[in-house]
């Protein structure tokens, strides 16, 4: 079972049919291949060359595949034609669901604040409640997606009461400018360049739902074939969070650079990140099992899951 929707996957298929291989289970890694989005201490550490300088001396090469959001993400890294990357809460779970080859590897706890359901300025809508009959855009399986369950739910609405309409972050974005939709669900950076250049206004920000964190995951092959080397790069990630935390005006510039998006954009939107990077604690995978199951309970992922059992545990020092 595919965890994307038909068009990204054919998209993610050829991106791995051009991948030079796809390493078996037990193949000793000579390079590691990271997907990563717009956002991030991934971000961060690719602008610095941090994995570079970490693991050339081991003789082993870093490649970086930028994806738009969390879905194709995993898909690629299911299917090998990447090792690890960072997504939102939701992607993990619809990944689960499909029986995909990933582990948890990591977390970043948020109270969410990066993330929104943004209405136009002018919009007639007040409150979540009165999405009531209306489109609510979102990208299918990510945390976008757990976001609007969540606000709908909270708001005492039934997931029938709303219009969904799944759209990738590009296409929800035309969408939301042209007022095909009446409102949309999506997380920084989108989020803040919205804010700026269409003036949107917040319906209800993340933090006003639950807490939503985000999740670094790896290969589950790969990791069982190189248990150190995930091991160094969550540590190394780690660094790069308390880094990031007392920098965030270079974050902000790495960013701008990085996505070209303007300084404003990537200045609010780092304003608004989490930056530790932690294993997965009981709380946090109480926090994602409850995600899941509320996904499950309205039939949005086709089996129960549970979390726990794709949890890694590094390996002792």
């Amino acid at each position: 079972m595919s965890i994307l929707p038909q068009a990204p996957r054919r998209a993610l298929l050829a991106l791995a049919a051009g991948a030079p291989f796809i390493r078996t289970a037990r193949a000793e890694a000579r390079q590691f291949r990271i997907g990563f989005q717009k956002s991030g201490p991934l971000l961060s550490a690719r602008q610095n060359g941090d994995f570079e300088r970490a693991l050339a001396p081991q003789g082993i090469a870093v490649s970086w595949v930028e994806f738009p959001y969390g879905p194709p993400l995993l898909e690629a890294l299911n299917v090998g034609s990447i090792d690890f990357g960072a997504v939102g809460d939701a992607p993990p779970i619809f990944a689960q669901a499909a029986r995909a080859k990933l582990l948890y590897v990591a977390a970043t706890p948020s109270r969410g604040a990066s993330q929104a359901i943004l209405v136009p300025q002018d919009s007639p809508l007040q409150s979540v409640q009165d999405l009531k009959g209306r489109k609510l855009a979102f990208a299918r399986g990510s945390s976008a997606h757990s976001l609007a369950v969540g606000a709908v739910e909270k708001a005492g609405l039934a997931w029938r009461d709303i219009q969904p309409v799944e759209l990738p972050p590009a296409d929800a974005g035309a969408a939301f400018a042209r007022g095909n939709v009446d409102a949309w669900s999506i997380w920084d950076p989108f989020y803040a360049l919205t804010e700026i250049q269409r003036n949107a206004r917040v319906l209800v920000a993340g933090d006003a739902v639950e807490p939503q964190s985000s999740y670094f995951l790896a290969n589950r092959g790969f990791t069982e074939a190189n248990p150190r080397l995930v091991a160094e790069a969550v540590d190394l990630l780690a660094g790069v969070g308390r880094w990031s935390a007392a920098h965030q005006e270079e974050v902000a510039r790495l960013a701008s650079e990085a996505t070209g998006l303007p300084i404003e954009a990537t200045r609010r939107a780092t304003g608004r990140t989490a930056f530790d990077v932690v294993p997965l604690s009981d709380a946090i995978v109480a926090q994602q099992q409850r995600v899941a199951d509320r996904f499950h309970r309205l039939g949005l992922i086709p089996r129960a899951v549970t979390v726990r059992d794709i949890v890694w545990q590094k390996p002792a020092a």
